[in-house]
């Protein structure tokens, strides 16, 4: 299964759990509109609180978290990823933070939340976000990434600020009955 998630705004080298949950509440409408679409749409009952067993639901600090990718099913996620930044070529290690613990902060984003330190103590979820849509269950099924980075061209833009184009292949290490749909 391929897809895409964008994110435009601040990403910071080593952000608190703050910053990582607002990047992760701007994903979750893209993420939560996957399973209206084949082939997670047959598989709605996956993630849904009142079935018998959620697969890929789990709560955190008394709130659902449904990731997509997730080592029960014998998932795994390769990402491509072109990162916009304002700035010159090749200053992606000088301003803004760092590449590498940029990345860090997107993939801590992109997973569910561990433990309930992750989750900002005077967050509730919105009627929406009840279960609040994750990509990865754990940032270590991430398998492979490659990263572009190009000048984002818009003016008075913060060194923090990025547009993001996040290429997703989601794929099994082992083919099962539960994961044939969403990797066929």
């Amino acid at each position: 299964m391929r897809f895409t998630l964008t994110y435009d705004g601040p990403l910071a080298s080593n952000a608190n759990p703050q910053r990582k949950h607002e990047i992760r509440l701007k994903l979750h409408p893209q993420i939560k509109a996957l399973w209206n679409y084949p082939p997670m749409q047959a598989n709605q009952d996956w993630v849904a609180k009142d079935s018998k067993d959620p697969i890929m639901l789990k709560e955190v600090a008394g709130h659902g978290f449904a990731a997509l990718v997730i080592s029960g099913q014998q998932l795994y996620a390769e990402l491509d990823i072109v990162l916009l930044r304002p700035g010159t070529p090749g200053g992606i290690v000088v301003t803004g933070g760092d590449i590498d613990n940029r990345l860090k902060t997107l993939f801590d984003a992109l997973r569910r939340p561990i433990d309930p330190q992750e989750i900002p103590k005077n967050w509730s979820p919105a009627e929406d976000e009840d279960p609040l849509f994750c990509l990865l269950e754990d940032d270590h099924l991430i398998s492979r990434v490659s990263v572009r980075t190009e000048r984002l061209l818009e003016p008075n833009i913060p060194p923090s600020h990025v547009r993001l184009f996040i290429n997703v292949e989601v794929r099994a290490w082992t083919a099962t009955w539960g994961n044939l749909g969403i990797i066929a």
